[in-house]
C-alpha cells in the first residue's frame, strides 16, 4: 500500500517542499509535484532553480515535451500525471479521486506550514485519506528545517 507522510509544521512550506524533492533525487526516485493553485506551483518552479547553488533539481510541467525524460514533474491535474515513485502534494484539498490515484505511487507526501488555516485543511485531508484505508503517518518538522 502507498505510504502517506504528512509534513508539519513547516516554517516555509515551499522551501521544505524544494528540500523534499532534493531528497528524493539523491536517492533516485520520480516525483510528481501537485498543486492546483497556478501560483503556487509557478512560485516552486522558481523556487526549485534557485532553492540551492550546489544542487540541480531538474523539472518540468507535465504537458512539457521534455517531460518524459524529466525526473521532476509539476502538474495541476494530478489525473494527467504519469505513475512515478514519489506524488508531492502542496494542495488545500484532497487530489480528486485520490484512492485510485496514490495507488500509482509509492509514497505520497503532504508538506504543511504552521498556519491554523492550513493545519486545519491538512486535518481535513488526514482524515479523508484514513476513511478510504490509508494509514497515514505524521513527521513534526519544526525547528529540524
Amino acid at each position: 500500500m502507498t505510504r502517506i507522510d504528512f509534513h508539519f509544521n513547516t516554517e516555509h512550506r515551499l522551501h521544505y517542499a524544494c528540500r523534499v524533492t532534493r531528497k528524493a533525487r539523491a536517492a533516485g526516485k520520480r516525483l510528481v509535484v501537485y498543486a492546483r493553485d497556478a501560483d503556487r506551483l509557478a512560485q516552486l518552479d522558481a523556487a526549485l532553480w534557485t532553492f540551492s547553488a550546489l544542487d540541480f533539481l531538474p523539472h518540468v510541467y507535465v504537458d512539457s515535451p521534455l517531460a518524459s525524460a524529466t525526473p521532476v514533474l509539476l502538474t495541476r491535474e494530478a489525473a494527467r500525471a504519469p505513475a512515478s515513485d514519489v506524488l508531492l502534494t502542496l494542495d488545500d484539498d484532497p487530489p480528486p479521486g485520490f484512492a485510485d490515484l496514490f495507488r500509482r505511487y509509492e509514497r505520497v507526501i503532504e508538506v504543511v506550514s504552521r498556519l491554523d488555516e492550513d493545519r486545519a485543511r491538512a486535518r481535513l485531508r488526514f482524515k479523508a485519506y484514513r476513511e478510504q484505508g490509508f494509514e497515514p503517518i505524521t513527521h513534526e518538522v519544526a525547528g529540524s528545517e
